[in-house]
């Protein structure tokens, strides 16, 4: 499991949570540890979940988890992919307002193959902020969902706009008390996610074909090469560490983080 304050504190976020070691639980009457930041109460069993996936750009969310995203669907969950940006940025020689018009078409196009929702936070691809007013703003965003499941991008990553989504979902997730861990994934780890460590795994034997077909949605990134060159590889050794053809992987952070399972699957 990973330890929250040396995982936030290693992100440099003193403010949040302060670095200090943490002191030992107090035994309270009903056996339970006191309530803390991340103290949540259980999912219901049985109910529907909102699942929330957040992603720096159209297709982040989709290549991460998308295979974990389409059980959800499959299993009857609410799944919506909130990205942060449209990929102004993100089509060479395209004017940023077209880059926006196409990623954000192949970005429905995607979600409507996963069976989610797609929706923008509204900042722009080349221009992440993280501050104050920028915080406000995913906030709204975020908590308008009104997630019980949270997924975003391992913060530990090469593309500083990876680093502002993560931060910036940790800030609203730290700030909203919610009853499952906040879930973590990886992309193109080794290039992209750097130093990432599984505490859970998800199978999507059964779901990569509809991940590889959400993929494809997204044409101006040429994800035919780019799967081939990485998520492939990726999801075929995940798979071998589970046991099985392919597999996602996450690292939990909160409330029963150790159990290794997915709520909802």
């Amino acid at each position: 499991m990973i330890g929250r304050r040396s995982f936030v504190c290693s992100l440099g976020l003193l403010p949040l949570v302060g670095c200090a070691p943490p002191p030992m639980p107090t035994p309270t009457p009903t056996g339970r540890e006191p309530a803390g930041p991340l103290a949540r109460a259980p999912l219901p069993l049985g109910r529907r979940l909102k699942i929330v996936c957040v992603g720096a750009h159209p297709d982040d969310p989709e290549s991460g988890c998308g295979g974990t995203l389409a059980r959800y669907v499959a299993a009857g969950h609410e799944v919506t992919l909130l990205y942060l940006t449209a990929g102004e940025n993100g089509i060479p020689g395209a004017a940023g307002p077209d880059a926006a018009k196409t990623r954000t078409a192949e970005s429905r196009a995607a979600c409507a193959i996963l069976g989610a929702k797609a929706a923008f936070v509204g900042q722009v691809n080349g221009n992440v902020e993280v501050t104050g007013a920028s915080t406000a703003q995913f906030r709204k965003a975020f908590d308008a969902e009104k997630p019980d499941v949270v997924f975003t991008h391992w913060p530990m990553d090469n593309d500083v706009e990876h680093q502002a989504a993560s931060i910036l979902t940790l800030r609203a997730y730290l700030a909203t008390p919610r009853a499952s861990p906040l879930y973590y994934y990886e992309v193109q780890t080794g290039t992209q996610s750097l130093g990432f460590a599984p505490t859970s795994y998800v199978d999507i034997s059964a779901t990569r074909e509809k991940k590889v077909e959400a993929l494809r949605a997204h044409k101006s990134q040429g994800f035919e090469g780019i799967y081939e060159r990485h998520h492939e590889k990726m999801e075929a050794f995940r798979g071998r560490e589970l046991g099985v053809a392919a597999a996602e992987a996450f690292a939990a952070l909160g409330p029963d983080a150790r159990s290794g399972s997915l709520p909802g699957l």
